[in-house]
C-alpha cells in the first residue's frame, strides 16, 4: 500500500468537534460528512482537498468525543492518511475500524510543512517528504491491520473472511 498526496497541516489537540462539528451529526452518510470536514478550523479545506492528500497534525489528534463520524469525514473527504505524533486512543481505534490509515511519527509531523508532497509506504512505515527529500520512519501496521484498512474498514474485512 502506497499513498501520495499534498499535505494539509494542523496543530496540536485537534478534536473531533473540529474534525466534524456536532451540528452535522444528524447523518452518517460519508459524502455528507465530508462536505463539512475541518470547516471550523479551515473553511477552505473541503474545496482544496484532493483524493490521496495527507493530513499532518500535532499531538493528541482526534481528542474529544468518541464519534466514528470523525474518521469517516476525513476519509470521505479524500485524505489517504493522517500523520501525527500521537492520537487520542478512541480516535486511533475508530480510524482503523473505518479504514482510515494513520501513522505516528513525531519527526515527520514536525518537519513536514503545509503544501509539501508526501509519499507513504505502509508496509515499511517509510514517510518521504518528496518536496524536501527528507525521509522519516513510522512504525508500520501489522499485516492484519493493513488488511482491515485495505478492505475499507473492519466491516469490509469481516465480509472477506466468510
Amino acid at each position: 500500500m502506497i499513498a501520495k498526496g499534498k499535505v494539509f497541516k494542523y496543530g496540536d489537540n485537534v478534536d473531533t468537534d473540529v474534525i466534524i462539528p456536532a451540528r452535522y451529526l444528524n447523518t452518517s452518510v460519508p459524502s455528507e460528512l465530508a462536505k463539512h470536514c475541518m470547516e471550523d478550523i479551515d473553511t477552505t479545506f473541503v474545496s482544496r482537498v484532493q483524493p490521496g492528500d495527507i493530513l499532518v497534525a500535532g499531538k493528541n489528534f482526534g481528542c474529544g468525543s468518541s464519534r466514528e463520524h470523525a474518521p469517516i469525514a476525513i476519509k470521505a473527504s479524500g485524505i489517504s492518511c493522517v500523520i501525527a505524533p500521537s492520537f487520542a486512543r478512541i480516535f486511533y481505534r475508530n480510524a482503523i475500524n473505518m479504514g482510515l490509515a494513520i501513522l505516528e511519527s513525531t519527526e515527520a509531523a514536525e518537519a513536514i510543512q503545509n503544501g509539501d508532497e508526501v509519499s507513504i509506504d505502509f508496509e515499511t512505515g517509510t514517510i518521504t517528504d518528496v518536496t524536501t527529500g527528507a525521509s522519516f520512519q513510522a512504525k508500520p501496521f501489522p499485516a492484519f491491520i493493513r488488511k482491515i484498512i485495505e478492505a475499507d474498514g473492519l466491516v469490509g474485512y469481516i465480509a472477506t473472511q466468510k
